[in-house]
């Protein structure tokens, strides 16, 4: 690895906030307990034996070149690959002790505890407040309680200032970065263990990531979150682990600190030295 990357991920590090506990995965408690866990698409194994422990309230970055298995692996967690038909999975994935792929598991419960926030900003057609209502509603929470779920919701996601005089409006006409946060502020609003952020920040010009980056650093002590990034320099700022994949593989997985400094594998060495991906 070259100096000015060793630099320039030292200090990307320096610079984060600091999470209210240490990044010792001996410490971190895991929610999602991954071993030998494979998808197929028919015969062609995308995501293969992979094996991981992912903490509890902290950010796990997931990064590789394109093609890799990463949003695979990603949709796999809350079973979004259940709408691929000739998709299927091997191996076990458990989230607090319960199969995720159980014939048992009610997949509506699932997604409620597993939230998703896809590339780019997807709100429904509906005014601010129905988006977010939307979840609630669906789990038969009563009407009187959907007004403080709204509002801790867009707080949560930081978009409240922005959308407390306007939440009568639709969803679909601000900004690309406001609708990717109303897109968090609606996953936010179940109450989910887990969030999957699958490259949140990609369709967003520099000021809009900016604000999602801040926003995952808040919520990191709050929740479990996954993130599926290319920009290794987002995941230096935002994780406190990192998973490497390649080939559909986990070649690396530890804090984000040695992943980035002080790499294992020297496939994680050359991929984040830029000598492929």
């Amino acid at each position: 690895m070259t100096q000015t990357t060793t630099q320039s991920f030292a200090s990307a590090l320096d610079e984060r906030p600091a999470p209210a506990r240490t990044a010792d995965a001996a410490a971190d408690p895991s929610l999602l307990c991954v071993k030998d866990f494979s998808v197929w698409y028919g015969q062609f194994e995308a995501v293969k034996k992979i094996s991981l422990d992912l903490p509890e309230q902290r950010v796990t970055a997931i990064i590789g070149p394109s093609g890799c298995g990463k949003s695979t692996f990603l949709n796999s967690i809350n079973r979004m690959t259940d709408l691929i038909p000739g998709c299927r999975t091997t191996g076990s994935l458990t989230l607090r002790g319960e199969d995720v792929y159980a014939n048992a598991m009610d997949v509506v419960w699932l997604r409620r505890r597993v939230g998703m926030v896809f590339q780019k900003p997807n709100p429904f057609p509906k005014s601010v407040y129905d988006n977010i209502a939307y979840g609630p509603r669906l789990h038969g929470k009563p009407r009187r309680d959907l007004d403080e779920i709204v509002e801790r919701s867009l707080h949560e996601a930081g978009i409240w200032d922005e959308t407390k005089d306007r939440l009568r409006q639709n969803a679909m006409s601000f900004s690309g970065g406001q609708q990717q946060r109303i897109c968090i502020a609606r996953a936010l609003a179940v109450a989910p263990d887990v969030l999957l952020l699958d490259e949140p920040t990609s369709a967003l010009d520099p000021r809009s990531t900016a604000h999602v980056e801040e926003l995952i650093a808040q919520l990191r002590d709050q929740y479990t979150i996954v993130i599926v990034t290319h920009n290794m320099q987002q995941a230096v700022r935002v994780s406190d682990r990192t998973a490497f994949f390649y080939e559909g593989r986990l070649v690396e997985y530890d804090t984000t600190e040695k992943v980035f400094t002080d790499p294992a594998e020297e496939r994680t060495l050359n991929y984040i030295s830029g000598r492929f991906g």
